[in-house]
């Protein structure tokens, strides 16, 4: 019989309360302890101080269930999680021979000296165990006492996440007795806001919220768009997924072409796909981008089956004298255009893109920051101009115009034969 369970999470480290480092981990925590089903009703930063970590321990702890502790298991003098977690259970740290051979060969194969105060990272608590960390020198810690329970993680994010995933979430889940599956999946979006997504689906989340199972969540990204993000609950994993599967049938006959994704898929895994798929290779000509569409096209594996290059001519008189524009201003369709063609041109590509445009802070030519330019050539001798305004600053007008150009190339390649 499973049993409501909540777990709190404490993010360890002075640089967080300083503002040096942003704390995503707290946030990533939270979002798969939601995605379990376990409660969490407080999230707190503490400082590398150890009457402090304690107090924070038997404070949050005396309203719930479990502890999640991020950070300070580092060996340095101010990792103090580990003697925290021993002060709170009130009792010595032990040194684990094996994992002292643990992060040994750690140092070892990376060719390097293993220094002597590494060996703090193999103290645990006595009556506590190791969290293994096969990619890391810092194991964690499973520490039950008093009919509750600590997990602490490291701070390195990769290495916390593999973590949480593959041994704290399941151990909570034991402890709560639950055996039901939990299945997510996130359909990104591009081409509408917020409340613009939420009011198409309106009928939906009405009644999934009558129905309770499974629900929807919206997420804002920035500039990777909005995720409906779908969650199922089931007596197994199988059923689980038959919902998700369902609801996302439903999503996607309302929401359209404006889904460019499932999950981990990125706007650039959507092109590269449509465009393997039609046996197509693409070559970018970019101004105001600098190179950022090139580089999110590289980050895909086996990018190089599809994309020839990027071409960055940046000040006009490179787009003039090697891609042969003669449009007479260098923002403008008509630009856009002949970089997109030249593009396809000099890389022999099927497909060429172009981006230009003023990113701001001032004014060019009259033209308003924010103003850019989007140049499409297809085969068959099909070129298409689009011209746009974006919102906010240097930096995200050049992320915007990355992304909405790719989405742009990603609805005209779903819409050729």
């Amino acid at each position: 019989m499973s049993r409501a369970m909540r777990c709190e999470v404490l993010a360890i480290g002075t640089e967080l309360l300083l503002g040096q480092i942003v704390d995503t981990n707290s946030a990533w925590i939270g979002e798969q302890l939601a995605l379990a089903g376990i409660d969490s009703y407080e999230h707190r930063v503490i400082g590398d101080n150890l009457d402090r970590i304690v107090a924070a321990i038997e404070d949050l702890l005396s309203r719930s269930d479990a502890l999640i502790i991020c950070g300070g298991l580092g060996p340095t003098q101010d990792d103090l999680t580990r003697d925290a977690i021993a002060a709170w259970m009130e009792v010595p740290l032990i040194r684990h021979d094996d994992l002292v051979e643990h992060i040994a060969k750690m140092f070892s194969a990376r060719a390097r000296d293993m220094p002597q105060n590494n060996l703090r990272q193999a103290d645990v608590p006595e009556g506590a165990e190791a969290i293994p960390n096969p990619i890391g020198t810092a194991p964690g810690v499973r520490a039950p006492h008093r009919d509750k329970v600590i997990y602490a993680v490291p701070g390195v994010p990769y290495e916390m996440q593999k973590m949480i995933s593959e041994q704290v979430l399941p151990d909570l889940l034991e402890r709560a007795g639950g055996r039901a599956a939990i299945v997510s999946r996130s359909l990104k979006t591009w081409g509408a806001s917020e409340s613009g997504i939420a009011e198409m689906v309106a009928h939906r989340v009405d009644a999934l919220e009558a129905a309770g199972n499974p629900t929807i969540a919206f997420l804002a990204r920035g500039i990777e768009g909005l995720v409906v993000r779908i969650t199922a609950k089931g007596a197994s994993l199988a059923e689980a997924e038959a919902l998700v599967e369902a609801e996302e049938v439903e999503l996607r006959a309302i929401l359209g072409d404006l889904v460019f994704g499932v999950d981990d898929e990125t706007m650039e895994h959507a092109v590269l796909k449509a465009l393997h798929a039609r046996k197509l290779t693409l070559g970018i000509a970019e101004s105001l981008t600098g190179g950022l569409i090139g580089a999110r096209i590289v980050n895909v594996p086996g990018a190089s089956d599809t994309f020839k290059g990027s071409l960055v001519t940046y000040a006009t008189d490179v787009k003039r004298d090697l891609l042969d524009v003669v449009a007479s201003s260098v923002v403008s369709e008509a630009a856009a255009k002949e970089m997109a063609g030249a593009a396809r041109r000099l890389l022999d590509a099927d497909v060429g893109i172009a981006a230009t445009g003023v990113a701001g802070p001032t004014e060019q030519d009259g033209l308003a920051p924010g103003t850019v330019c989007f140049g499409i050539a297809l085969p068959g001798g099909v070129v298409e101009g689009v011209t746009t305004r974006l919102p906010g600053d240097r930096e995200r007008v050049r992320q915007f115009a990355t992304i909405s150009l790719l989405n742009l190339l990603r609805m005209r390649l779903d819409a050729l034969p």
